[in-house]
């Protein structure tokens, strides 16, 4: 069954996704229900630290495609989808006061990618798996998202994830700077790190957070325009081709219209 689990343990919270038998998909109602857990445990003085991770020996195989054609298959759905459901949790993750370290083993792609790259530290298995492949289901990134990708990777890298789709094992990932460190052992070697963060003065610790992400990048707001263009994928054959293709396991056939 699918669901997002939290659990503290002392100064230590761990969050864990989990949807049996979709490499942990995310669903809706669970990334809805991970943006509530960050955000209660934003008001938690307590917490030192944050541990998120996935169920199972993966980290998350992004959004639950199966569910697209109820909750994005519109312009105006899709675009409360981006900018609303998922631009929320990422922006949760991002801005909650404790540090975020990323537990990361197996799959990491598409949205499962998006919520790592908001956490502060991404540690992961020398076998995890990385990428965005969403141009093989007919759509781009999101603004919103893409924005985050940029910051972390810059354009070169965010070009090349984006632009050819391919999955990058664990050494090109930490290559292009979407991991920091690679570990054997990535649950113990988290527990770790994050007790040394809990060891440091947590007011220290929520303001280089705080700053870090306040010089880091500017962001340039998109008009109205650019909006509806950024999302008018979701009006196009290519876009069903890439879905229906997605779920019926056949490769699609893309024409651009």
């Amino acid at each position: 069954m699918a669901s997002i689990q939290c659990e503290i343990e002392g100064q230590i919270a761990f969050i864990t996704i989990s949807n049996p038998g979709k490499l942990n998909a995310i669903n809706m109602e669970m990334w809805n229900t991970l943006a509530q857990h960050f955000l209660e445990l934003n008001q938690n003085p307590e917490l030192r630290c944050i541990i998120l991770r996935g169920a199972n020996n993966n980290f998350a195989a992004g959004a639950d495609v199966q569910e697209f054609a109820t909750v994005r298959n519109t312009l105006a759905d899709g675009m409360r989808y981006h900018n609303q459901t998922i631009a929320a949790t990422l922006k949760a993750i991002n801005e909650c006061m404790h540090p975020v370290i990323a537990a990361i083993e197996g799959v990491c792609v598409g949205g499962g990618l998006e919520i790592a790259i908001s956490c502060d530290i991404r540690i992961a298995s020398p076998t995890s798996r990385f990428g965005i492949p969403i141009n093989k289901l007919g759509f781009p990134l999101a603004p919103k998202e893409l924005q985050s990708l940029l910051t972390m990777v810059g354009k070169a890298a965010a070009s090349e994830i984006l632009l050819e789709g391919r999955i990058l094992n664990a050494i090109e990932a930490k290559q292009k700077g979407l991991v920091q460190r690679l570990s054997d052992d990535v649950p113990t070697e988290a527990l770790e790190t994050a007790k040394r963060i809990a060891q440091g003065a947590p007011l220290a610790a929520r303001l280089n957070k705080k700053f870090i992400r306040r010089l880091s990048f500017v962001p340039e707001r998109l008009n109205d325009e650019e909006q509806l263009e950024a999302f008018s994928f979701l009006e196009t054959q290519d876009y069903q081709e890439g879905v229906l293709g997605f779920l019926a396991k056949k490769i699609p056939i893309f024409n651009g219209t």
